[in-house]
């Protein structure tokens, strides 16, 4: 039991590592907590829903479609509600944030609207797959799962390290102004950051309607606030610390549930909260130095 629940707590761990490098990425870059992320990635979730159970395509289908609308949903993010208050004299610090959290509002009430309340199940012929191996069955949707999680994020540290894109996203998120001097174009580097992080939104509800086989318009708010608990456990914009943080969260989650009360399941992410703001501010990955944490 004790080797089914491992398994289980790092797919779910892996799911929330997926969630939290699309936080990670925007609070690198432009140092504000996207609380549309949650809603966004609830959006990518019911496009499955849409595209297997009701219009009976393949998964790489369902992958690409949530991929899409996805894009579509964090670019106008950032044309709309983040694009005209960057820069803006007088603005509070704190208006980005409030945006964000005006549109994760809208996107509530309009997938209550395009899709209905309660659950909706995603049924996919893949999930039914598994492997016996002696007394543990492993699913083949836990094995893609975690591919794909730690694919993604040995994909965006080569792209953050290696290419210049990502050169240029490391310069604008250690300092804007200079790096709009030294000639990158910050504009299209925060649209490309905020797309890139919505995409990760996409796939990962995805991935959530296959492991748990139901999708519902409440599980953008419970994704998004676990996602602000796993940058705040591995270090605010550190990628290597949002896939530890999430591994972490959800295996102590999955153990709470199988040898203690399930009720604590969703407090165990603001147990971890507060526990880290005590010992340890910046993070288990973070650094005390200004600036430290970003991508």
């Amino acid at each position: 039991m004790f080797l089914e629940q491992l398994i289980n707590g790092i797919t779910l761990g892996s799911i929330y590592a997926i969630v939290a490098l699309g936080f990670t990425l925007v609070f690198g870059v432009l140092g504000i907590i996207n609380m549309a992320h949650g809603e966004i990635f609830m959006f990518g979730a019911f496009i499955g829903v849409i595209v297997t159970s009701t219009l009976g395509l393949p998964l790489w289908v369902a992958f690409a479609a949530a991929i899409l609308v996805t894009v579509i949903l964090g670019y106008l993010l950032e044309r709309f509600a983040l694009r005209p208050l960057r820069g803006k004299q007088g603005v509070s610090h704190l208006a980005p944030l409030i945006s964000t959290i005006g549109v994760s509002i809208l996107l509530e009430n309009l997938s209550h609207h395009l899709f209905g309340a309660g659950n909706h199940p995603f049924s996919n012929a893949f999930a039914e797959i598994r492997f016996q191996i002696g007394s543990i069955t492993i699913y083949a949707v836990q094995i893609l799962i975690f591919v794909i999680s730690i694919v993604l994020m040995m994909a965006l540290s080569y792209w953050l390290s290696k290419t210049k894109a990502g050169k240029a996203l490391r310069a604008t998120a250690e300092n804007l102004e200079t790096a709009s001097i030294l000639g990158v174009n910050t504009k299209r580097i925060i649209t490309l950051t905020v797309i890139i992080a919505s995409a990760m939104g996409g796939i990962a509800g995805i991935l959530v309607g296959m492991a748990f086989n139901s999708v519902n318009p409440q599980m953008g708010l419970s994704m998004g606030l676990k996602g602000l608990a796993i940058i705040i456990l591995g270090g605010m914009g550190n990628v290597k610390g949002a896939m530890a943080g999430g591994l972490i969260l959800g295996l102590s989650e999955t153990l709470v549930v199988a040898y203690g009360d399930s009720g604590y399941r969703d407090a165990i992410a603001f147990i971890i909260i507060i526990i880290i703001l005590l010992l340890r501010p910046q993070g288990l990955f973070g650094q005390k130095t200004a600036g430290a944490g970003r991508p």
